[in-house]
């Protein structure tokens, strides 16, 4: 399942440019999902996008479902707002996106194995969904706004959607890139601890290649040019500021020969729907046009077709150049576009572009700032027939690479592996334990598995170890004990030591005196003072009980958890406390998340971090505690009991099938 919220996303043919966010990652994004359902290894593959109703942008965008090819679909969530929002106003409508994107995900038959989100919005609605259902995101940035802050930029909503794109880095089960550049320095930007999570899939090539029926704007170029038999410079670009078109504008201006030697023709999107910005970018690219020195020289034509690009871009081949001026280019999909149509280029050294010319050996890298080097090489290109012929056959070859069906291939590799658990977490009593011969058998599995493996149990770390020793269990790789609230790792000189972050980390919003002052005001009764830690406060009790607390704790204003577990024991954490919470801690210090976790439980207190990981293992006898547990893909319910199931599950999951005495339990489906 892919996700993008912002811009007009509809099945092809697609107007580019009819708002300042429809540009190329609508491209990327559909030709990812169409190339993805044509393998035979994918059953389905849907886009989520907003609804909206803009008459003037056309009705496709209204309509909740909308079948593009076989297997592949888009689907449309409404939220309170039925109007078109650029993706700055998306912030408010995101409460009603994600509540609505969850309703639909606990409808379907079979949820999605992974969400690709695109973007830093999607990505926090995907991490919603990943907390919710279990189901691992891959994130795609497409444009980082570190990069526009060391451009000079300064917008509104700036640090917030840094603070967005580091929270959906840091919380990616993997992340998707186009280049080396997007992978060394933007990524690195972030100051997160990335692991092996970053992956440079290099997209396809735009499918330009429609065979026009009538007339295009390479046959009209008579409209605005005097002399249109001369070779083009070609631009293509949405006009927005970072684009920078006027610049090139501007430097064709200023030099006499290659004014001489060529025409200029840009797309910017289609005028009749440009914004505040881009008709103000759109207004100053017409005065331009219009001073004498240009007047019957450029071409700004107000709108723009699949089949004007591909023929425009035929146009240039002979004889001309197409340029991209922007001050900053995370990728660059016009650059191989260009490179298959046999088009030399011109582009800005700033991002990804660079590395795409460094890789197809097309073009020339110039300063987006510096007018004349960008006019110097565009005439350096445009006067020499042999240079723009031997740099076009170098675009042809180059652009073989950029291939969409590898990118399918590659991508649904890294979806198979991001839904590959890369560590356990399990409880102990009554999921290890209750069973000596699965006790042995989970105890060989862990002999022979290289999976690193990290215990989960309401009990202190002292009572943990001596129970696994009484089992003859194996010790972990690390232990989250106190149902969540602490984390313990080995201290490198055969000891251990509680993680002092995870423990600061439970501090926040934690107010212990005030929830100890408010359950000393009901009748309950305590476990053994040994039993309370700094963030956990523990009872006897039933069902009825741990419903009193949390209805007294809110009346009190007071933030906690109540986990009731076993049928008797109900335990009052800090809010950031529990399970799931600690192995995303356990996990972020190896560069992983929740989605790389295969979780296993039986009973009330394993609840969150069945839910929240990626796969889970439900043993045989677990408790009607977790009845409620939302069904869903990588959620496996065990015939065998303790220990047994957890083989059972480990070896479903294709974790060691050699450990398997019996598989026959059932992957449980919504």
């Amino acid at each position: 399942m892919h996700v993008a919220l912002g811009g007009c996303l509809k099945s092809p043919p697609i107007s580019f440019g009819i708002t300042a966010d429809t540009g190329g990652h609508i491209s990327y994004v559909l030709e990812a999902a169409a190339h993805q359902a044509m393998s035979p290894d994918v059953d389905e593959v849907t886009i989520v996008t907003r609804l909206f109703d803009a008459p003037h942008l056309g009705g496709d965008y209204a309509r909740p479902l909308e079948t593009v090819a076989p297997k592949l679909g888009i689907v449309r969530i409404a939220t309170t707002r039925s109007d078109y929002l650029e993706k700055e106003a998306l912030a408010g409508e995101m409460p009603a996106f994600v509540d609505g994107f969850c309703d639909y995900l606990a409808g379907l038959p079979r949820r999605p194995d992974v969400i690709h989100a695109h973007f830093a919005d999607a990505a926090a609605v995907a991490a919603i969904a990943q907390r919710r259902f279990g189901i691992p995101f891959v994130f795609t940035p497409h444009a980082l706004g570190i990069d526009k802050r060391a451009q000079g930029a300064c917008c509104a909503g700036l640090d917030e959607r840094i603070a967005s794109e580091h929270a959906a880095i840091a919380g990616a089960a993997a992340i998707v890139v186009s280049t080396r550049d997007e992978e060394e320095r933007q990524l690195g930007g972030y100051d997160v601890r990335l692991g092996r999570r970053v992956h440079v899939v290099s997209p396809g090539v735009p499918r330009r290649d429609l065979i026009p029926t009538t007339p295009t704007l390479a046959d009209r170029l008579s409209t605005w040019l005097d002399r249109p038999e001369r070779p083009i410079i070609l631009a293509v670009a949405r006009p927005v500021e970072k684009k920078n078109l006027a610049a090139l504008v501007r430097a064709y201006a200023a030099h006499d020969r290659l004014r001489d030697a060529a025409n200029l023709v840009i797309l910017a999107g289609q005028h009749a729907h440009a914004g505040t910005e881009e008709a103000g970018v759109l207004a100053e690219l017409a005065a331009l046009a219009a001073t004498p020195a240009l007047k019957g020289r450029v071409a700004l034509p107000p709108s723009h077709d699949v089949s004007d690009v591909a023929a425009l871009y035929a146009r240039a081949a002979a004889g001309g150049v197409f340029v991209n001026p922007a001050l900053h280019e995370p990728f660059g999909l016009t650059l191989i576009e260009a490179a298959a149509g046999g088009v030399p280029v011109v582009t800005t050294r700033h991002g990804g572009a660079a590395d795409i010319v460094a890789a197809i050996g097309h073009g020339i890298p110039v300063d987006p700032r510096d007018e004349q080097e960008i006019a110097a090489a565009a005439f350096a290109i445009v006067s020499d027939p042999a240079r723009q012929e031997r740099l076009g056959a170098a675009g042809r070859v180059g652009a073989r690479g950029y291939c969409w069906h590898r990118y399918a291939a590659t991508s649904i590799a890294l979806y198979a592996a991001v839904a590959t658990p890369r560590f356990l977490a399990s409880d102990i009593d009554h999921t290890l334990t209750g069973c000596r011969e699965g006790a042995a058998e989970f105890a060989e599995w862990r002999r022979q598995s290289t999976l690193p493996f990290v215990v989960a149990t309401g009990r202190g770390i002292d009572a943990a170890r001596l129970i696994l020793r009484r089992w003859r269990l194996p010790m972990p790789d690390a232990f989250i004990t106190d149902v969540g609230t602490t984390l313990t790792l080995p201290d490198g000189a055969g000891g251990w030591r509680e993680d002092a972050d995870y423990a600061r980390a439970l501090d926040r919003g934690w107010d212990r005196a005030g929830v100890v002052a408010v359950l000393d005001t009901l009748d309950l009764t305590p476990q053994p003072a040994t039993t309370a830690r700094r963030h956990k406060i523990s009872f006897f009790g039933d069902a009825g009980a741990a419903d009193r607390i949390r209805r007294a704790l809110s009346d009190a204003g007071l933030s906690a958890r109540v986990v009731f577990s076993h049928g008797h024991l109900i335990d009052v954490l800090a809010p950031g406390g529990g399970k799931a919470a600690a192995i995303a801690a356990f996990a972020a210090r190896h560069g992983w998340t929740l989605a790389d976790a295969v979780a296993a439980g039986d009973s009330g207190n394993d609840e969150d971090m069945l839910a929240a990981c990626g796969h889970a293992i439900l043993v045989g006898n677990a408790s009607d505690e977790l009845d409620a547990l939302a069904p869903r893909s990588g959620l496996y319910q065990a015939r065998r009991h303790h220990a047994g199931g957890v083989v059972e599950g480990l070896a479903a999951f294709g974790l060691d099938a050699r450990d398997a005495a019996d598989t026959s339990g059932v992957a449980i489906a919504a």
